[in-house]
């Protein structure tokens, strides 16, 4: 799916300025322990399927519904894995806007649906095994067994540098 109206009318106001950004993501397993993976349309690289929270929107409902626009398939979130930002996260599109995602990523199971590409964001949909999964596009560079183990960046040089304001 597009860009919703929402998100058009901030990015016109702000034009190629910085954006933070609420998104959800999701590792999906199925009944044989594979993750499905995405390769995305806009920079032909594999991630996990998600997308951006809508204002008003629970972040457990917008992985629900970004996973059935992308795939086709009904998810049931069972866990928040990870949470990543920060200026590591930081992206530049080719048109110049500038954006800073903070990324929930939900652990889900599959509920129904069938796997399809709905919305144009994919070339291609693959389930493969955990230790398949290489570097996740847009994920800080880490790894699906990484993303797994760390569920959020930590710095204790952070501790200091925050006390001492």
């Amino acid at each position: 799916m597009a860009m919703s109206e929402y998100w058009k009318d901030l990015r016109c106001h702000l034009g190629h300025s910085l954006l933070l950004l609420p998104v959800v993501a999701a590792v999906i397993e199925d009944d044989r322990g594979k993750i499905l993976i995405q390769r995305r349309s806009d920079n032909l690289q594999w991630g996990l399927p998600g997308g951006l929270i809508e204002p008003g929107e629970p972040p457990a409902k917008a992985v629900v519904r970004e996973v059935r626009e992308e795939t086709g398939l009904l998810v049931r979130p069972l866990r928040v894995l990870a949470v990543f930002g920060g200026a590591r996260a930081r992206f530049l599109y080719p048109n110049g806007d500038q954006t800073e995602p903070t990324i929930v990523i939900f652990f889900c199971k599959v509920v129904g649906g069938s796997l399809a590409m709905n919305d144009g964001e994919s070339v291609e949909l693959s389930w493969k095994r955990r230790d398949r999964v290489q570097e996740i596009s847009g994920f800080l560079g880490t790894t699906l067994a990484e993303l797994m183990a760390t569920p959020f960046e930590w710095d204790e040089s952070w501790l200091e540098e925050i006390g001492q304001k």
